[in-house]
């Protein structure tokens, strides 16, 4: 008798054939929670404008300022002015030449052209005595890549 009880009950369950999905939820409620967290974190950086590898070339009205970097870390002011050419300059006069000819002009364009051999920090550093002379933006130059 215990055999026909025991295989009444075999035969009274059945499998299931559905797929449990509550850990799954359990995990993507995880997911979420970690997301919202970390999201808020990765707007931490500094934003700047980075120059696109097949943008054009700045058109202004006015003639641009031209602040090469060489190598060693010296400055050259280039004015694209027949009459001053380029001179090189110490950090305070590039300061100082740079603050005059913005006040004058407040929507003349910046560039700077470090050599390829020059440290970032150079360039860098050419950068914030740019900004303590009052220029609000600056440009990169550079060659156009070969083979375009």
């Amino acid at each position: 008798m215990s055999a026909t009880a025991f295989s009444r009950r075999l035969r009274t369950r059945k499998l299931k054939s559905e797929i449990n999905v509550v850990p799954y939820i359990d995990v993507m409620l995880v997911l979420l929670i970690i997301f919202m967290v970390t999201a808020p974190l990765l707007n931490l950086g500094v934003d700047i404008d980075l120059p696109k590898s097949d943008a054009r070339s700045v058109q202004t009205n006015k003639e641009p300022i031209t602040v090469s970097v060489d190598a060693q870390g010296g400055y050259t002011l280039k004015l694209h002015d027949p009459a001053t050419g380029q001179q090189k300059v110490s950090a305070a006069e590039l300061v100082a030449r740079v603050h005059a000819i913005v006040a004058n002009n407040p929507d003349v364009a910046v560039f700077i052209a470090g050599d390829g051999k020059a440290s970032y920090d150079t360039v860098y550093q050419a950068m914030v005595l740019l900004q303590q002379a009052g220029v609000d933006k600056v440009g990169l130059m550079s060659k156009p890549a070969e083979g375009r």
